[in-house]
């Protein structure tokens, strides 16, 4: 298994109503697959880097002591409950958030839950590679568990937008090897339903090892790549624009 090559099939959650009975439940699983992987520390320590009062990343809306508002579009975002999460993990900054998923199921607690926290938030419904080509650039774009669910030619191109439109990109994905497999495979002792198991396994097959999402990166000097294995079933790619 961990030298299997990616392999990218549907998710039942993607298919399903958002209010569909199984799917709400799924979610409230993911919660819990999010918290055993860890993906909210490690994206919110990624991000830390742009809270650094002064930061140049090479936009003129960058963090800086005249503009401290950081601006970072989460792709891929769902209800926008793990940004919240990352939110928490930060504490209280001025930020402006932009939710972008296909399915509009932002709720009004979890706008609060980041009001709470000085968080500006908008909720986008689009396509993400229609949201890329037309939004104006923002300081940081993250994913998680988004990019596994694209095959090599179509990640390519989101990869080539958000480099485009963003001075960060931080991503959490499935580590695609024979422990983390295992684990999918072992959800049903935690409680998660029918949806969750089948997707955290197709997951793990359509997930990442090595420098593989660095190799669909733009070929660009100007930007620095961080890819590797984090914690139990993670893996995590960050690419930071230089200044210069």
């Amino acid at each position: 298994m961990t030298r299997a090559a990616r392999r990218v099939e549907p998710e039942w959650l993607d298919e399903l109503p958002a209010d569909d009975a199984r799917a709400q439940r799924s979610r409230r699983d993911l919660v819990r697959i999010n918290a055993l992987m860890g993906n909210a520390g490690l994206l919110a320590g990624a991000l830390r880097r742009l809270l650094k009062p002064g930061t140049d990343l090479g936009y003129p809306h960058a963090v800086t002591e005249v503009c401290p508002r950081l601006s970072v579009a989460e792709i891929g975002a769902g209800d926008g409950g793990f940004l919240l999460r990352v939110a928490r993990s930060l504490g209280a900054r001025e930020v402006d958030a932009i939710l972008v998923d296909r399915k509009g199921i932002v709720s009004a607690a979890t706008r609060e839950g980041f009001a709470a926290r000085g968080w500006r938030t908008r909720a986008v419904d689009a396509d993400v590679f229609d949201w890329l080509r037309a939004t104006p650039p923002v300081d940081a774009i993250v994913a998680n568990l988004f990019l596994h669910h694209f095959e090599p030619a179509r990640l390519a191109e989101m990869l080539a937008l958000a480099a485009a439109r963003a001075s960060m990109v931080v991503a959490c994905e499935p580590r695609r090897s024979a422990f983390a497999l295992g684990g999918a495979r072992l959800l049903c002792l935690v409680g998660c339903n029918d949806v969750s198991r089948h997707d955290a396994v197709v997951s793990v097959r359509a997930g990442f090892r090595d420098a593989e999402i660095s190799a669909l990166w733009p070929r660009d000097s100007r930007w620095s790549l961080e890819e590797r294995a984090r914690g139990l079933f993670s893996h995590v790619f960050v690419a930071s624009r230089s200044a210069a």
